[in-house]
């Protein structure tokens, strides 16, 4: 879909129609329409053919372009396909092609670090109300996706940390698996705590995952009916600093480490 979606931005940006690409290709304009909506790949000569004509003259994105269009990847996510929502093997497929992870978390620990109890707990509040498989095959699926070792780079709010989803028991886990994590070479947690003066940023949960590239970065935000993709590069540069002010705002790592053992005990 990405790949799709940066095709149509070179033909528009190109000043061209989808008839008008087909011609340059030799090929039926429903053709150019079915790559443009992900529903028809296209070969490599081809992409190249097309960038040459829409007059794009960035190598290093015309060969991410090509990346895109020749990887056969069948990941881990593909047992699920059929048994769960799509959007959950969308973020499988994000994570595996990202070269760095950043979130900021509000209201809840986010899924990479979640444990199994606290992320069942979660599933379990859905409305409507997931079948025994559905929440387990959620729960197995999200554990999965934990197989991470690229840069990942978090801030929490304290808040997420005190809710309790669950028990006691839960969270004093929950919170232990935590400081564990944020040990890891890869893993850099910070937390925002509550008694911060001037934090007006309470909403903005988000995940940004870097691409190949710097414009094939993106963003992804939590709505009702599931994820929500952004990339478009005005709101890129939006969420990177909105990242970049949250996390100027948060504890240092080892402070965070250290706050994190503290509420621990106070459970």
């Amino acid at each position: 879909m990405r790949l799709a979606t940066e095709l149509r931005r070179l033909r528009e940006a190109a000043g061209l129609n989808a008839r008008q690409a087909a011609a340059l290709l030799g090929v039926n304009p429903a053709q150019i329409t079915h790559i443009e909506s992900g529903l028809a790949g296209v070969s490599e000569q081809r992409l190249r053919r097309l960038a040459s004509h829409y007059a794009c003259t960035d190598d290093e994105f015309v060969n991410a372009l090509v990346a895109m269009t020749t990887d056969r990847t069948r990941g881990w996510w593909e047992e699920y396909r059929g048994l769960l929502p799509t959007s959950f093997l969308d973020l499988s497929e994000l994570d595996h092609h990202s070269s760095f992870l950043r979130e900021v978390a509000i209201l809840f620990v986010p899924g990479l670090l979640q444990t199994e109890d606290y992320a069942r707990a979660v599933f379990s509040s859905r409305i409507p109300e997931l079948t025994s498989d559905e929440l387990e095959l959620r729960v197995r699926h999200r554990m999965a996706r934990q197989e991470l070792t690229v840069p990942y780079e978090v801030v929490i709010h304290e808040a997420a940390l005190r809710i309790r989803v669950s028990d006691r028991a839960v969270s004093q886990r929950q919170l232990a698996r935590l400081a564990e994590l944020s040990e890891a070479d890869h893993i850099t947690v910070r937390v925002i705590p509550m008694d911060l003066d001037g934090f007006s940023r309470a909403s903005s949960t988000m995940t940004y995952a870097g691409g190949p590239l710097r414009k094939l970065d993106t963003v992804v935000r939590d709505a009702p009916h599931g994820s929500v993709f952004i990339d478009s590069e005005a709101q890129l540069n939006a969420y990177r600093a909105r990242f970049r002010k949250v996390e100027a705002l948060a504890f240092e790592p080892e402070r965070s480490r250290d706050f994190i053992h503290k509420l621990a005990g106070e459970l």
